[in-house]
């Protein structure tokens, strides 16, 4: 059975790397899926112990950030911040910038692939109608969204489950990640003001498309009472993280379900934004990895193994006799280490001296 596991979790993983199995119309997440049915159809794993592998708290934390996340975009408020930042009277590389910290600062409080999608379409857009090359601006906004997501333990699933599985510090992650983060914006914006410094500008062919673009009426209205409700319960959430105890994915929880009480945003709409295919990914990568670490492979693969290196030399046996115990004379007041088996002295006298004992004399 150790074989068949191996063989199924490598043909996951290579899957999910290549994104398709070859002539299965399949993407991650059916292959994510179709691993975990296969073990348990095999009998690798019960029913029980496949439900038992999800880690639960992830996917509660994360689903609840995909509601925070589409009560934003219904809002209207990521197509608003990214018509202010387009509308900015500030040359390209400075538009640069206040695109890359715009999109990484939003990407460490809400999922970084839901401002990806939410921002790309309105930034190509408002970038055509500059004139300037939209490619760099959204290959910023691509790097910035991955780079921002990791400054805080919210930012994207892979540090969500992390964060909830060795039970991390919110604010002791974030100030240790902070530095590095800030880094990697400055080298993201210096690389790509570099690369693209006197080519800003749009080519012919983006230039006509730039015509019929996207109309106002396809985006979604601003709502400001929407997003500042949003908004609120966000930064509610972030200040019960770094100065609380809170169980993160309960309070998270609790947000989305106020935020579900709406008026005006109806609960299908909502639910209709939250990435399910992403969730079924994470349940069926739960099954595969904990079938795997069932076998007891993956505790071998991280057991250190002592190196002849580092092992302490054994003494080595002297060819010599060990030397004898000291013995006593019963009349001699030292011990004779010297002395050899021989026989047992008379009472008045020391084996090693001719001279009378004091008893004698």
């Amino acid at each position: 059975m150790t074989v068949t596991i191996v063989a199924i979790f490598a043909i996951v993983y290579l899957g999910m790397i290549a994104g398709a199995l070859p002539y299965l119309q399949l993407d991650r997440t059916g292959i994510a899926l179709l691993g975990a049915i296969a073990l348990v159809a095999l009998g690798a794993l019960t029913p029980d112990e496949a439900a038992r592998s999800v880690h639960l708290p992830t996917l509660v934390l994360l689903f609840s950030f995909m509601v925070i996340s589409a009560q934003m975009r219904l809002g209207g408020f990521y197509t608003w911040v990214t018509l202010q930042i387009a509308a900015l009277p500030v040359g390209p590389p400075l538009l640069l910038a206040a695109v890359v910290a715009a999109v990484a600062a939003l990407a460490a409080v809400f999922s970084n692939d839901v401002i990806c999608l939410a921002i790309a379409p309105v930034l190509a857009d408002a970038c055509l109608r500059r004139g300037l090359d939209p490619v760099p601006f959204l290959l910023a906004l691509a790097c910035a969204a991955n780079i921002g997501s990791a400054a805080t333990l919210i930012g994207n699933p892979q540090n969500m489950l992390v964060g909830e599985v060795l039970r991390l510090s919110f604010r002791g992650y974030a100030l240790e990640a902070i530095v590095p983060v800030a880094l990697g914006l400055a080298a993201l914006w210096a690389l790509v003001a570099w690369q693209m410094r006197g080519k800003w500008a749009a080519r012919e062919g983006h230039a006509a498309i730039a015509a019929p673009a996207r109309r106002s009426t396809d985006l979604a209205p601003f709502d400001r009472w929407q997003s500042a409700k949003g908004l609120a319960v966000a930064g509610a959430l972030v200040v019960v993280f770094l100065f609380t105890d809170w169980p993160r994915d309960v309070a998270a929880l609790t947000g989305a379900g106020l935020l579900l009480m709406s008026r005006r945003l109806h609960s299908t709409h909502m639910l209709g934004l939250v990435d399910w295919e992403l969730l079924v990914l994470f349940i069926g990568l739960f099954a595969v990895n904990h079938a795997l670490a069932h076998t007891g492979l993956t505790a071998q693969a991280v057991r250190p193994s002592p190196t002849p290196a580092l092992r302490s030399p054994s003494p080595r046996r002297s060819s010599r006799p060990r030397p004898r115990s000291p013995t006593w004379c019963r009349t001699c007041p030292r011990s004779c280490c010297c002395c050899r088996p021989r026989p047992r002295p008379s009472p008045g006298r020391c084996s090693r001296s001719s001279a009378p004992s004091p008893e004698t004399s």
